[in-house]
């Protein structure tokens, strides 16, 4: 397997067995269930779905006045996780291909619906990419957006954070695609590679990885080994 859907728990030191601070973010990595398999022959390549979480469930009220308000796991998605074998139908659903990351001769591994994949199938000193979303900072200007120096405080400049001009007028008479301009800022996908896992608890479900990642407190991310 190579990979798994964890959650960001935030950063925090630790130290080697040389006494040298490492910063590492945390990762919680719940056991993941293979909620479906895909067929290599239809789809090129081999590769698993995995869950994470649990999604609402509606309740049956028992005057019958329907279910409380609030986002409720539909009948599609019930259905599919009853295939897999569960109760609850999970909160999130990634695909990992299971041809990546590996020795060119080496076999694809296998794994059935049913299965669970868990913390323990990383290692201390493997390298790791690591994709999250990042924080989402709303509209912004080109000074947080894009890193503009700005215009001088002084001296009569009354506009000290503005792009200023953005295209000549005569020629081409328009503004050219891909100018950098204001505009919404972060809550982008974003993957981190070549990070390298520390520290792998398997009683709690933590891995322990070495530098920061993507995405706030809480945030879904995926972590795949990298060849």
């Amino acid at each position: 397997m190579i990979g798994i859907i964890g959650k960001k728990l935030g950063m925090t030191q630790i130290f080697n067995d040389e006494g040298q601070q490492i910063p590492v973010t945390v990762i919680e990595a719940e056991p993941n269930p293979v909620v479906a398999v895909t067929d290599p022959a239809r789809s090129g390549h081999a590769s698993v779905q995995l869950g994470l979480g649990r999604q609402r469930m509606a309740r049956a009220s028992a005057k019958g006045e329907g279910t409380p308000r609030g986002r409720r796991a539909h009948a599609a998605a019930i259905g599919h996780a009853k295939k897999a074998g569960l109760d609850v139908p999970p909160a999130v659903l990634r695909s990992f291909r299971l041809d990546d990351a590996r020795a060119k001769d080496a076999p694809v591994p296998t794994y059935a619906v049913g299965d669970v994949v868990k913390v323990d199938i990383f290692q201390p000193g493997e390298t790791v990419k690591v994709t999250g979303t990042s924080k989402g900072r709303g509209f912004q200007g080109v000074v947080k957006r894009h890193g503009f120096g700005g215009g001088p405080n002084t001296h009569g400049n009354t506009k000290h954070r503005r792009p200023g001009s953005i295209g000549p007028g005569t020629d081409p008479s328009r503004v050219i695609k891909g100018k950098r301009m204001p505009g919404h800022y972060g809550a982008e996908r974003h993957t981190q590679t070549h990070l390298r896992v520390e520290k792998v608890d398997a009683e709690r479900n933590l891995l322990y990885i070495r530098g920061s990642v993507a995405g706030p407190r809480n945030g879904i991310v995926l972590v795949r080994k990298q060849g």
